[in-house]
């Protein structure tokens, strides 16, 4: 678990690293607030395709091959970012990333291959922390390697550092990572289509009513991620390295809950109240955001946000992990992270678009109130 954690490490710092860039770089080539909106989601679009197909592949020839295949990638992803010259050509750059960063759930397929049923929350809540150290360091690198001046910002050297830290990441996998699906289980290939097809999938009420959840979950938050740069410079005259520091603060909360307090919290709490409580302080901290006026009143309500999803969104993981079989968990997880991933596409296009037709706070307001409905809906959908 030790080298999976460290790959996703290094891979999401290189990912970090784009993204308080990404706003920036999209109005520096005339992108409107819902352009923004579609730059962000472009990537999550392609993810959502690529996930369940790396998935189901991984069960047939096993996690390491897929996850050093979308390794390299990702390097000549990055490489490509620091020479685009057109909104154009940063959505195409955006799509291929894309597309490899859809490796994600074959890495919640091998944490579901190395843990027992209860160890799977704390296994989860690990990458989740990978995830989380990730937006420490990176968007904080890629802030200062930027600049603080949005119409002065430096976005090729970000993202060559980026590209070489998926390069550190491949090398890792390479030397350190070993299989972690038996050769049995390739032997005999994925489950049965009943169990790897979108449609069949979505016939398990269980299942289907968690990756909604989850669903709903990741499109709150990644409306937010998606808008909070341009609100910042809106609200506050912030560039880069500030929204930098910022996801940076984020990010080290995100790891001190999913890799350090998750375990605990589990076994105190159990995965279902720690999704309730999620959606609840995720709610809270969204709503407060438009009232900050200061830095002092805004990262209290950031911290609360990013608290929230760091709960619902491992304890959410958990609960779908338990509800596969050896044979069909990459394809289920690929299936949950498309989900996922659908939020991802959605959120950022209706945060830009409500961002510019009605007003900045328009997001986070109707987010709060979205939040609110996972709350009223999660005690029904995750009944023992």
């Amino acid at each position: 678990m030790s080298a999976l954690f460290l790959i996703v490490l290094v891979d999401l710092i290189g990912f970090g690293i784009i993204i308080p860039l990404l706003p920036f770089f999209a109005e520096h080539f005339g992108a409107s607030p819902f352009e923004v909106g579609l730059v962000m989601a472009s990537y999550s679009a392609a993810q959502l395709v690529a996930a369940p197909v790396w998935g189901r592949i991984s069960d047939r020839i096993g996690r390491r091959p897929v996850l050093l295949v979308t390794l390299l990638g990702m390097v000549a992803g990055y490489v490509a970012l620091a020479s685009i010259e057109t909104l154009a050509g940063l959505f195409a750059v955006r799509i291929l990333t894309g597309f490899m960063a859809g490796n994600i759930s074959t890495a919640f397929a091998y944490i579901a291959d190395i843990t027992a049923p209860e160890t799977r929350a704390r296994g989860m809540g690990i990458v989740g922390a990978a995830f989380g150290l990730g937006f420490i360091a990176g968007p904080a690198i890629g802030g200062l390697l930027a600049g603080p001046d949005p119409a002065a910002a430096d976005f090729q050297t970000p993202a060559l550092a980026a590209a070489l830290l998926s390069a550190l990441a491949f090398a890792l996998a390479w030397f350190r990572l070993p299989e972690s699906l038996s050769p049995e289980a390739r032997a005999r290939g994925p489950g049965a289509p009943a169990s790897g097809t979108w449609l069949e999938m979505l016939r398990r009420p269980r299942l289907n009513g968690m990756i909604g959840l989850m669903f709903l979950a990741t499109f709150v938050f990644a409306g937010m991620e998606a808008t909070f740069a341009i609100w910042s410079q809106r609200q506050f005259g912030w560039g880069p390295e500030q929204n930098g520091y910022l996801f940076a603060f984020i990010g080290i909360l995100s790891a001190a809950i999913q890799g350090g307090a998750i375990g605990r919290l589990t076994a105190r709490f159990g995965e279902r109240r720690l999704v309730l409580i999620g959606a609840i302080l995720l709610a809270l901290g969204l709503g407060a955001i438009p009232f900050a006026g200061n830095v002092y009143a805004l990262v209290p309500a950031m911290a609360l946000a990013g608290a929230g999803f760091s709960l619902v969104s491992p304890a959410l993981n958990s609960l779908i992990s338990l509800e596969a079989g050896e044979r069909e968990r990459g394809g289920v997880m690929g299936f949950a992270r498309s989900s996922a991933t659908l939020g991802r596409v959605l959120g950022p296009a209706w945060a830009g678009a409500i961002f510019g037709l009605i007003s900045k706070d328009a997001p986070y307001f109707g987010g709060a109130l979205l939040m609110v409905l996972l709350a009223v809906l999660a005690p029904r959908v995750l009944k023992k």
